[in-house]
C-alpha cells in the first residue's frame, strides 16, 4: 500500500475515532485529487460533492432532532460514516445516512467519512430502503411506500420483497394494504395519531366512508386498538344483518354530494331519493359528544 493510500485511509479512521492528533497532522497535507478507495473502506468526502439519494424512503426529518445530532457532531465528530456510490471522480450519491448528512451540514462540516460502494439504481433503492428500515424509525406509511416502489420499480414479487427486507410476507402485505386506506387515514398513521394496530382494524372495513367515520372516532375518543377492533366487529355484524335487498344505485351527482358531506362531518352520510326529487339525508352519530360535534359544524 502506498503512502498516499495510507494517508487517505488514515484520514477516514481519524475522523471515525476522533483522533485529534492525526487530524491536526493531516491539515497540512493538501491534495487536489484525493484518492478514494471503492472497496468498502472509510473515505473523507467533501459534502459539496455528495447529492441526495432520489430513492430515499424517508421524507420527514425532525428539525429539532437534526439540530441535536448536529450539536453532537460538533462535539464528538460523526461516529457512523454514511454510505455513498461513486458517480465520477468528484461526484457521489447518497445510499443511506441522509439524516447524518443533513446534520453534518448543520454542524458546519465540509467533509464527512463515508463508505463508497458501486450500485445500480435497483441496488440503490433496495439498499436505501433496507438500511433505513434497520437504522431509522420510519413511519408505517413511509415503509409501505418504499415497499411499493421496490415492487413497481424493481419488478419484485411480494415473496422476493419479503426476502430482501427479512420480513414475513404477511408483514409486507399488511404494510402494502395501508396504501388502500383513504388519504386522511394514511396521514394520521404518518403523523402518529393512530397506530399500525388501529390501521389493521380499519383495513378490514370495505367502505371508505365508514373507515373515515371510525378513524375520526378513534382520534376523538382516544380509542385503544382493542376497542377499535370491537367496534369494527360490531359494524361488520350489523352490515351482515342488513344484507338481503340490495340498495338502489345512486347517481354520480348524489354520490359526490354524499362524499362531500361525509368529508365535512367526518362521518358516513347517506342520501335516499324517494321520488320526484324528494328524499332524506341520514347523518349517524356514535354518542352525545359526537352529535354535539356535528351540530357545531352545522352551526346549530
Amino acid at each position: 500500500m502506498s503512502t498516499e493510500k495510507r494517508n487517505a485511509l488514515g484520514r477516514g479512521l481519524s475522523a471515525l475515532l476522533n483522533d485529534s492528533e492525526n487530524v491536526h497532522s493531516n491539515k497540512n497535507h493538501v491534495s487536489t485529487e484525493p484518492e478514494v478507495n471503492d472497496l468498502g473502506s472509510v473515505n473523507e468526502i467533501k459534502l459539496s460533492e455528495i447529492e441526495v439519494n432520489p430513492f430515499q424512503p424517508r421524507t420527514d426529518f425532525d428539525q429539532d432532532a437534526l439540530a441535536e445530532l448536529a450539536d453532537s457532531i460538533k462535539l464528538q465528530g460523526l461516529i457512523q460514516p454514511i454510505t455513498v456510490r461513486r458517480l465520477n471522480a468528484h461526484s457521489y450519491q447518497l445510499i443511506s445516512g441522509e439524516r447524518r448528512f443533513r446534520a453534518s451540514k448543520l454542524a458546519g462540516l465540509t467533509q464527512i467519512p463515508a463508505y463508497v460502494r458501486t450500485a445500480n439504481d435497483q441496488q440503490m433503492l433496495e439498499m436505501a430502503l433496507i438500511e433505513n428500515i434497520q437504522r431509522e424509525n420510519l413511519n408505517a406509511i413511509e415503509v409501505a411506500l418504499s415497499f411499493q416502489r421496490m415492487i413497481e420499480e424493481c419488478s419484485l414479487k411480494q415473496e422476493e420483497l419479503s426476502e430482501r427486507v427479512s420480513k414475513n410476507r404477511s408483514t409486507v402485505t399488511n404494510y402494502l394494504r395501508l396504501l388502500k386506506l383513504p388519504p386522511a387515514v394514511q396521514a394520521s398513521i404518518r403523523d402518529g395519531q393512530i397506530s399500525m394496530g388501529h390501521a389493521k382494524a380499519l383495513i378490514t372495513i370495505d367502505d371508505p366512508a365508514k373507515q373515515i367515520y371510525l378513524h375520526q372516532h378513534i382520534i376523538q375518543q382516544g380509542l385503544s386498538v382493542r376497542k377499535t377492533e370491537e367496534l369494527v366487529r360490531g359494524m361488520q355484524r350489523s352490515s351482515v344483518k342488513k344484507e338481503g335487498k340490495q340498495p338502489e344505485p345512486v347517481s354520480f351527482q348524489i354520490q359526490k354530494i354524499q362524499d362531500d358531506l361525509a368529508s365535512k362531518f367526518s362521518t358516513r352520510v347517506k342520501i335516499k331519493i324517494v321520488n320526484q326529487g324528494k328524499g332524506t339525508i341520514e347523518i349517524p352519530f356514535l354518542s352525545e359528544d359526537d352529535l354535539s360535534r356535528i351540530l357545531e359544524i352545522m352551526d346549530w
